[in-house]
Parts: structure tokens; C-alpha cells; sequence
């Protein structure tokens, strides 16, 4: 007999895991269903940020700072530190302890908030009274009926046409976290955040690491400065990237990967490397959803096509996060599923999508949110912009890292804040308060006239908003 429920929520990731508990928090009867397994077999709820992306990506990274502190800069702070060696893979089973950490804790708020979970692929089998029919394929195969659906199934690492990933040599975001020891030489293609931050890790660690871009500019998503600002930094820790490239065939054998491909002048070139990392997007995750059962409707790039408010073309069912449109990130996916939680109670969920923060956590790390300079260029807005370099702000001095800038952007007339960038340290943390002045329609002057704790790098972004409206007292 098909067990009954008011939601059912088939996903486990961000978006799913966040709707579940949501909607329980909202009175309703819900069950999250998630296949995603741990190495013993058992449930790993979290989905690719959990299991294969943010927290593990994190981890490495912040392992690996570690190493490149100790070995590089601990001198200029009077402690000796010889000898140091990474153990790789004693920092590879760390970062599956936080994996493991993060999915329990998971399981501990479904139980907490009273979510049933299914251990298992879940699919529509067909409409049925008063909801739709869904079957979970696990360790024993169950079948669910639920009045709402909420899909959040996530996405895939798109392959290089003619090289699938095999993750021993040509690796995807999951093979590139699980590397067993430093390659010597590692490649990477696609210069995005992925490629950016696993190139960091190893890079840190020894390996010569090679980035080849097929765009002509870097981070083109990212203002202009500020990418610039980056690309230096990155130059000069010893990432080789190369724009306008054009890969060609690629080969893997006894000896690693060869990638041959032409240069932004067109010249052939060739590239010799132990693994390949291939990170040139994701793609929308309807793998065994069985959507042709119930006539959901995908878009051309096989994602499942939503309105504003995540509603797909049948009554009752939704999707969420990287499976629908909007930037594939995890706490867009998270927003998006509190919302339509919200939504099904009929409540008035919020997503703003100009608000979105972006982060790429390398050292630089680099955040932003709302639109670039070019951006607004191109849409004929008048504008003001202010920045202040990290370089003149104590506690950054202090830190040892001066790298970077906070950048802002302002209306013309209005002075409403339209776009903060920042490169530099903690990026990732002083983005928030961009966010939360631009959901309250701040002014610079508001930011600027706000007292911030001295010394501290949040200093940065206040004069940065001094230097967007020099009417406001600047010290």
C-alpha cells in the first residue's frame, strides 16, 4: 500500500533537504526522498555540495592554506616550521570526516523535525487522486503518493564531448576531490570556480598547475577590476592560465593525459599532464525521474521548466535549485526551496535573485553581488563607483594580506547601492553586509555613515562607500 504524504520532496541537496524541513516546520506530513550513498553504502543526504562540492571543496582548501602558511609565510610572524609535509591522505579522510559530520547532521534534523527519509532514487510513476504517485528504488523498493512534489534533483558535471570522466585521469569535480596523492602536473579546463579552486588546492601542495580557458577574457561574470585584480594574484602565485584556447583531441594512457589545443593566436600547443580536471559547467539532473510518466516539461538544455515561483506546467509539482533556471548555487537552491515550502502553505515566499551572493574561495577569494560596472554600461544606467584597496586597511596589514579591494556601485541619482565586488581576504564573509544593505535598499551614505569595529576589514567596504560620496566625512 503507497504511503501517504502532503509533500514529498525528491532530493536531498540544498534545495531539497532545506524544503523538507521547511514544510515540516509549516504542519505538513513530508518525506524527503535522496539516493546519494556513503562508502559503506549507507544514506548521504546533502546532495553534490554536501558530498562532492562546497563542504568538502572547503575542507581541501582550508587544509591546504594551512600547508602554503606554514611553509611560506609563518616566517614573517618569528616561528620556524621546518620540515613541513602534507600527509595527503590524511587531509583527503579529514575531509571526508566533515562530509560525514554535515550528512548526519542532516539526518538529525530530518528526525528532529519529523521528516520521514527514503533511502533510494525516487520517480514519478503516474498521476494519482488528489496528488502523484512516486517510487523509491532503494534497498527495498517503496512507493509514496504525495499531494505536492518538490523536485530538487540537482545537476551533473557536464563531459567534454568524446572524453567521458573516468576519475582516475580525466577527473570531474568528484574524482578532483578524491586525488590519493600530488600529481606533478595537473590541468585543468575551464577557469571558473571549480577549476580556480582545485587548481588552488594542488597547486598549494606542489603540483604545476596549468588552467586553460576557452573564453577570451577571465571570469567574465565577475567586474572587470576585480578580475583583474584576481588574475594578478593568481599570476603571481604560480597558476598558469591560459585564455582563448581551444581545446583539441585529448588522450589518456600509461603516462597521464595529453590535451593537444590552439592558443588565443591560433598556434598549436600541447599539453602533457598526470590528471586532467574538467570543470565547464553543469548540467540540470532529470536522470530517472521518469518525467514523460506525467508530462513534466524540460527547456532545451534538459532542465525542468519553472515560472517565478518554481511552479513547473503541472498542478502541484515544483522544482528547485540547479535543476531549473537561475545560477546553480547552493543557497539559490536553499532560498528557492524555503520559498516554495512557504508558497505551498500559502504564505508569500521571497527570492531575489539580484541579491545572490557569488563566492570563489581562493586566496584571493572573490565575492560579489547585484550587477558589475559593465553590466550597468551596457544597460545605460548612471552610476557612481567607489572602491578602497585592502592595501590601506590596518587590519588587513595585520593579517599579513593586503591583496585586493571592495568596489561599489551606486545609483547615480538615488545612490541606491546596485553592485559590491570585493577581492581579497574574507571576501566570502564581507559580502553579507552588501547583501543585507542592498535587500533594504540602502544608499552608500547609509554604509558609509554606518560605525564600523576598528580595526577590522569591513573598514574596506565603508570607505569604499566613502569613496562612491565624498559629501560624508572621510577620516
Amino acid at each position: 500500500m503507497s504511503k501517504q504524504f502532503d509533500v514529498i520532496v525528491i532530493g536531498g541537496g540544498p534545495g531539497g533537504y532545506i524544503a523538507a524541513i521547511r514544510a515540516a516546520q509549516l504542519g505538513f506530513n513530508v518525506a524527503c526522498i535522496d539516493e546519494w550513498k556513503n562508502d559503506k553504502g549507507g544514506p548521504a543526504p546533502g546532495g553534490t555540495c554536501t558530498n562532492v562540492g562546497c563542504i568538502p571543496s572547503k575542507a581541501l582548501l582550508q587544509s591546504s592554506e594551512h600547508f602554503e602558511h606554514a611553509n611560506k609565510h609563518f616566517a614573517e610572524h618569528g616561528i620556524t616550521a621546518t620540515g613541513v609535509k602534507m600527509d595527503v591522505a590524511k587531509m583527503i579522510a579529514r575531509k571526508d570526516t566533515v562530509v560525514k559530520q554535515n550528512n548526519d547532521g542532516i539526518l538529525y534534523l530530518f528526525k528532529k523535525n519529523k521528516v520521514s527519509f527514503f533511502h533510494g532514487r525516487g520517480s514519478f510513476v503516474k498521476a494519482a487522486e488528489g496528488g502523484y504517485e512516486i517510487k523509491v528504488a532503494g534497498a527495498a523498493e517503496e512507493s509514496l503518493t504525495g499531494k505536492q512534489i518538490i523536485i530538487a534533483t540537482g545537476s551533473n558535471a557536464r563531459a567534454l564531448p568524446g572524453t567521458p570522466f573516468d576519475e582516475e585521469l580525466v577527473l570531474s569535480n568528484d574524482g578532483a576531490l578524491r586525488v590519493g596523492a600530488v600529481p606533478k602536473k595537473l590541468g585543468l579546463i575551464g577557469s571558473g570556480v571549480i577549476g580556480l579552486e582545485m587548481g588552488s588546492v594542488w597547486r598549494r601542495l606542489g603540483a604545476e598547475v596549468t588552467i586553460l580557458e576557452g573564453l577570451p577574457t577571465f571570469l567574465g561574470a565577475v567586474d572587470e577590476q576585480i578580475a583583474k585584480e584576481a588574475k594578478k594574484a593568481f599570476d603571481k602565485q604560480g597558476l598558469k592560465i591560459e585564455l582563448g584556447v581551444k581545446v583539441g583531441e585529448i588522450k589518456t594512457g600509461k603516462k597521464g593525459v595529453s590535451i593537444a589545443y590552439t592558443n588565443a593566436k591560433g598556434e598549436a600547443q600541447s599539453l602533457d599532464v598526470d590528471k586532467l580536471i574538467v570543470s565547464i559547467g553543469r548540467v540540470p539532473n532529470t536522470i530517472g525521474l521518469n518525467v514523460e510518466a506525467v508530462g513534466l516539461q524540460l527547456d532545451e538544455r534538459g532542465a525542468i521548466v519553472v515560472d517565478a515561483d518554481c511552479k513547473t506546467n503541472l498542478p502541484g509539482v515544483w522544482a528547485v535549485g540547479d535543476v531549473v533556471r537561475g545560477p546553480m548555487l547552493a543557497h539559490k537552491a536553499e532560498e528557492e526551496g524555503v520559498a516554495v515550502a512557504e508558497r505551498i502553505a500559502g504564505q508569500h515566499g521571497h527570492v531575489n535573485f539580484n541579491t545572490v551572493p557569488w563566492v570563489i574561495y581562493t586566496s584571493p577569494e572573490i565575492a560579489w553581488v547585484g550587477r558589475t560596472e559593465q553590466q550597468l554600461k551596457a544597460d545605460g544606467v548612471k552610476y557612481k563607483a567607489g572602491s578602497f584597496p585592502f592595501l590601506a586597511n590596518g587590519r588587513a596589514r595585520a593579517l599579513g594580506d593586503t591583496t585586493g579591494m571592495v568596489k561599489m556601485l551606486a545609483d547615480a541619482e538615488t545612490d541606491e547601492i546596485l553592485g559590491v565586488h570585493i577581492v581579497g581576504p574574507q571576501a566570502s564573509e564581507l559580502i553579507a553586509e552588501a547583501v543585507v544593505a542592498m535587500e533594504f535598499k540602502a544608499s552608500s551614505e547609509d554604509i558609509a555613515r554606518i560605525c564600523h569595529a576598528h580595526p577590522s576589514l569591513s573598514e574596506a567596504t565603508k570607505e569604499a562607500a566613502l569613496a562612491v560620496d565624498r559629501r560624508t566625512l572621510n577620516f
